[in-house]
Parts: structure tokens; sequence; C-alpha cells
């Protein structure tokens, strides 16, 4: 399966008075940059969440290097780093489409929990997803 990394503009509203985007943002491109990947690889997050596997952030860190500017395209890198079917991490590259120069890294880390918010295993659950997302453990996208 080609997995393609995530790529936008940065929005005018996302940016300060000095038409720098605002550092909340970065982990806002994390998340868009993940949600993309997990649909891409057929796991959803919304039919996930119909499943009753709700995927929480545990930690979420980033790191600036360079700022994104209003009207900059750029890329978002990401790779699963750890999986093992309830808790599992990401991390993440930002980088200027134009130069491929660094903007930010960052990690998140996350879990699989029930309505209840009780951490579970979907390789047990849901194996079909748990083998959808095994794969990808390491590979960068």
């Amino acid at each position: 399966m080609n997995i393609k990394p995530f790529t936008r503009r940065a929005n005018y509203y996302e940016t300060d008075k000095m038409n720098i985007v605002h550092h909340t943002n970065y982990i806002r491109y994390f998340e868009e940059a993940r949600i993309d990947f997990m649909r891409q690889i057929g796991c959803s997050c919304a039919e996930l969440e119909k499943l009753g596997a709700i995927i929480p952030v545990v930690d979420a860190y980033a790191k600036y290097h360079k700022s994104i500017k209003f009207d900059d395209e750029f890329t978002v890198h990401l790779k699963l780093l750890k999986f093992n079917g309830v808790k599992f991490e990401f991390s993440y590259e930002i980088r200027f489409n134009s130069t491929n120069e660094l903007s930010a890294t960052g990690y998140t880390s996350h879990c699989f929990v029930d309505e209840n918010q009780k951490p579970f295993s979907i390789k047990r659950k849901l194996p079909e997803y748990y083998n959808k997302m095994i794969q990808y453990i390491g590979k960068d996208i």
C-alpha cells in the first residue's frame, strides 16, 4: 500500500500578529497527519469509534525549529514508533515543501479505550485493525 505523507498550507487564521503560525497549531498538524494516515491504512478513527474504540492522546510534545508562516506549504512525515495493540506512539517531522527544511519535530502517544475509558487491546477485540496497524511499525511516511 502506497501511503502518502500529509501535505497542507498554513491558513491565515492559524497565525498570530507576526504572521507566524501559533505554536499550538503544530499539535493539530500532528493530529491531522495521524488521522489521515489511519484513514489511508484502512483504520478510520470514525469507524473505530463506531466499533467502540476511542483513541485519546496520552502525551504530546513538539520542538520548533523554524516557524511556518501564512500560506507556507508543508508536509508532515510520521512514523508509528511503537504499537502493542493497547498503546502506541507516533513521531513527526514537519518540513517546508519549497526547501525540505525542518520546521518542527515531535511525538504523540495514545491508547485504545472503550466508552467507559477502560484501556483494551484491539488485538483481541478488533484483530483486523490490529493487523492493519502492526505492519507500519518503524516505517517512514
